[in-house]
């Protein structure tokens, strides 16, 4: 089999399926493969926080992308909504970022001055009127940085509807399609052979997560990317115990719907391993007590892992291979895919429009990435 498209993305993660709605709708015809199912990884496995805020802490292009990413939502939410007919279950209800000692209080505080300084939104809550809006967290806590513009979403359903929207508008999905090298010609690529046979392109867009560095060393290419674990549980509760996300050092507690909590999240570094063991799971559970005792009263529901993509510096690559033509990566979002989806989808599809790659701030030429000799498969 040998298909034809304008642009072919490498991955059906979250970021993947967004560059393909992003493209769909500038009227390109593009393809997602992916070797597994469509948000089967780290995309599937995330807790979906929203936290421009919560995770980043200096200002700069990262924090500013992730600022834009997450204003986004408010519109993209009923647009995705519409055209997937997926219910993505966004709440905006903040997130506490607590302190648990006088130390992190200060950190926080200090914190709360420098976003504030960059025109964001940020507060402090002392204990007391922490419990006043949220009664059952530990009364040994000493308050919490409160986020009012740091949502959640359900991430499995958000990714499967970037997915299902962008096929909608015209692009065209392949599950259980693994991409064995690419087709290259004079500094240029042409298109992926697959499993299922040729996928031709003018552009092809590596958007594979943590697995994106073994597929991009096909072009000699050493991606600084490495796989990270993480371990995670849910429980369910008749009523709710938080209404917004409680987010400490070693620990997230994400309030969902129906009264399930998502717990999380270990990291184990360079592992991919996604077997969940029982050190992980009883960490967490520990750390989640501290946060809110009564978690102790909840139902079991399960746990899962999903390995997630760090970068040598931290930021995403973002940008075209350094010696092949028409070749793009979207890659290494570490704990920020969900957050960073929708600027992803829009930066990569205004890149392969040549529009923005001059003044990107996340292109790979910001570190050295080694390219040898080239390989890959030849016309």
């Amino acid at each position: 089999m040998r298909k034809m498209f304008d642009a072919v993305i490498v991955g059906g993660g979250i970021n993947g399926s967004s560059i393909a709605f992003q493209l769909a709708k500038r009227g390109y015809r593009a393809a997602v493969l992916d070797k597994g199912k469509i948000a089967g990884k780290a995309s599937g496995a995330a807790a979906g926080i929203l936290g421009a805020q919560t995770e980043l802490t200096e200002d700069g292009p990262l924090f500013q992308l992730a600022c834009k990413s997450r204003s986004m939502y408010r519109s993209l939410i009923p647009e995705l909504e519409d055209l997937a007919q997926v219910h993505i279950g966004y709440q905006n209800k903040g997130v506490y970022k607590v302190a648990s000692n006088k130390e992190e209080e200060q950190v926080l505080k200090r914190l709360i001055e420098s976003q504030q300084k960059a025109d964001e939104q940020a507060e402090w809550f002392s204990i007391d009127d922490l419990i006043k809006r949220e009664p059952f967290v530990s009364n040994k806590l000493r308050g919490a940085m409160y986020i009012p513009n740091d949502g959640q979403v359900q991430a499995y359903e958000l990714s499967l509807a970037f997915a299902k929207a962008s096929i909608a508008l015209g692009a065209e999905v392949y599950e259980y399609t693994h991409v064995t090298d690419f087709i290259l010609k004079d500094e240029k690529v042409y298109g992926v052979r697959t499993s299922q046979g040729e996928f031709l392109a003018d552009s092809v867009i590596v958007a594979s997560g943590a697995w994106s560095r073994e597929i991009l060393e096909r072009t000699d290419l050493a991606l600084p990317i490495i796989p990270v674990k993480g371990e995670c549980f849910s429980v369910k509760l008749e009523k709710p115990l938080v209404q917004g996300t409680i987010f400490s050092h070693g620990c997230y507690i994400v309030p969902k719907q129906s009264g399930r909590l998502v717990v999380g999240a270990t990291v184990k570094v360079n592992s991919f391993d996604e077997k969940v063991t029982l050190e992980g799971i009883s960490s967490l559970m520990e750390k989640a007590k501290e946060l809110v005792p009564d978690i102790v009263k909840a139902e079991w529901e399960r746990a899962w892992t999903g390995i997630r993509p760090q970068s040598a510096d931290g930021q995403p690559f973002l940008g075209e291979h350094p010696a092949y033509r028409g070749l793009y990566i979207a890659a290494g979002h570490f704990r920020n895919g969900i957050l960073l989806a929708p600027a992803t989808g829009e930066l990569m599809a205004d890149i392969l429009e040549g529009k923005t790659e001059q003044h990107n701030p996340f292109k790979l030429s910001r570190l050295e990435c080694l390219v040898h000799s080239s390989k890959g498969v030849f016309l």
